[in-house]
């Protein structure tokens, strides 16, 4: 195997670190064009285990980003969100992990630190050994077993229980997107849960709420208001996999200008998550 080979063969697993470490698909395709100049430079004849080391570099890239990442993150207008990444059968992850890279946990995992969201991440998701992790992020291995034991607590605490499954979630989408295409507010009122939540991401670049709005009443009126509008009046709503759980692009002249995604329990919606904000549009700009 070359050492293109040995690269391009983990391509994959080294997005989807940067991927799960950042919330961000231009920052992990940054930090996996970074990991490779590194490869290029590296001496590969002392490099027993590729896989092990492209890893590691990988995520201690991602630390570093996230660590100057979250004083523009705390500046932000609004609320922020993970970016949104376009999934289909044949380039999502593996079923098992797939549910790591929904947008309700990437959200949970930027309420961890940058080290718990990494242990996590390489525990939780990618199967490591608390050995291998150490190694990794240069830590012991006590302190790494007491990270990974808050991470899993934190996050065990703050993921989406009973969530509906995929089958059910892309009828609920359907529903959704068939009442708000003919602005039905009774139709939108029966989807959502009593203490539904929203949020949109607008980054201050794209007119959103700045604020999650709360309850049917309020949501529901907010997002008939916005497809009422006239510059909005000729987006439409097409089902896509985001995040590899069904969810709805919002597609404006032939381009996809947002995405949403859904949380439901029993045949309603709990939360909503809009993003809207043109830069942070690249993981959905691919097939529809």
């Amino acid at each position: 195997m070359t050492d293109t080979d040995a690269f391009e063969e983990h391509r994959r697993l080294l997005f989807g670190t940067a991927y799960r470490m950042l919330g961000s698909v231009a920052d992990a395709e940054d930090v996996v064009q970074d990991a490779w100049l590194s490869w290029n430079r590296t001496d590969r004849a002392a490099v027993e285990h590729p896989k092990a080391y492209l890893v590691r570099t990988v995520t201690n890239l991602s630390l570093n980003r996230l660590t100057s990442a979250q004083a523009v993150r705390e500046a932000y207008v609004g609320p922020w969100l993970p970016e949104p990444l376009l999934t289909s059968p044949d380039i999502a992850e593996e079923a098992e992990r797939a549910d790591t890279v929904s947008m309700a946990v990437l959200v949970v995992l930027e309420t961890l630190t940058p080290t718990e969201r990494a242990v996590f991440m390489l525990r939780e998701v990618f199967g490591y050994s608390y050995a291998e992790i150490a190694e990794t992020l240069g830590r012991s291995e006590a302190s790494v077993r007491q990270c990974a034991h808050r991470a899993r607590e934190h996050v065990r605490a703050r993921r989406p229980r009973f969530t509906a499954g995929p089958a059910e979630q892309r009828e609920i989408a359907e529903k959704f997107r068939e009442a708000c295409a003919g602005g039905d507010l009774a139709a939108v009122l029966a989807l959502l849960a009593p203490d539904v939540v929203s949020w949109s991401d607008g980054g201050g670049v794209v007119t959103a709420a700045r604020r999650p709005l709360y309850g049917p009443d309020h949501v529901a009126r907010w997002f008939l208001g916005v497809l009422a509008k006239p510059r909005v009046r000729g987006v439409e709503m097409r089902p896509a996999d985001i995040n590899g759980e069904p969810g709805l692009l919002l597609v404006s002249g032939g381009v996809n200008a947002g995405a949403l995604t859904f949380e439901a329990v029993d045949g309603r919606i709990t939360a909503l998550r809009l993003t809207v904000n043109p830069q942070k549009l690249r993981g959905i700009q691919g097939v529809q």
